[in-house]
């Protein structure tokens, strides 16, 4: 009786770890931020089904992120702090650049997709990159190891079962901005309203990215 009261005590904590740790990634992945932004900047200009790509390259990049914090390498970044001021000013940089790229896109009056690379939506790689040289992605995952995968064993489940809950809750939140940039579109009927959105979305990538370099 007492064996199987402690197993059904151990199962219930088990649980409730978990959907604490949903819960942590959902509200950093929903909360605003520059892969956010991208996505629901190419939602309102091509559509949720031409964010696809850059939501997944994000969201796998940000679980290999939390795997890799998970296994020692916050122990790493500790040690090397030089490493996290160059990952800061290299995300900056290509953050930036893909502000950039937002302000400047042209409208989006026509569907042809090919029609100007310049206009072209992130691609995978872009989405892995923009996830990748966040230091937001870098600064969550780090807290989040530290609450939930440190303190608890054995390790490794909890290793797996915070990754594998990190990729949904990013799937979700970043897929959440771009079908809200996708009804943002609806309202985009001119070539003026597009190129302003464009132009705000851009700016606000960049501001966005200035306040991290700043803190």
């Amino acid at each position: 009786f007492w064996e199987r009261s402690t197993e059904e005590f151990r199962f219930n904590v088990m649980i409730s770890i978990f959907i604490s740790m949903f819960i942590f990634a959902f509200i950093g992945a929903i909360s605003p931020g520059p892969v956010n932004i991208i996505a629901a900047s190419t939602g309102a200009n091509f559509g949720f089904r031409a964010v696809f790509p850059h939501i997944l390259g994000a969201t796998v990049s940000y679980t290999l992120i939390v795997f890799l914090m998970a296994v020692g390498l916050d122990q790493v970044l500790a040690i090397f702090p030089q490493f996290t001021s160059l990952l800061k000013y290299l995300g900056g940089a290509f953050l930036l650049y893909m502000s950039y790229k937002i302000a400047t896109a042209a409208s989006f009056e026509t569907n042809d997709l090919s029609a100007n690379k310049e206009t072209l939506p992130p691609s995978f790689i872009e989405g892995m990159l923009s996830q990748g040289l966040n230091p937001k992605a870098w600064m969550v995952s780090m807290s989040g190891v530290s609450l939930f995968v440190l303190p608890n064993t054995p390790t490794y489940v909890y290793i797996m079962a915070f990754s594998m809950i990190s990729f949904v809750a990013c799937f979700i939140g970043i897929g959440t901005w771009a079908a809200i940039g996708q009804l943002i579109g609806r309202f985009l009927s001119t070539r003026k309203r597009q190129i302003t959105f464009n132009v705000f979305m851009g700016l606000l990538l960049a501001s966005t990215v200035i306040s991290i370099l700043a803190n």
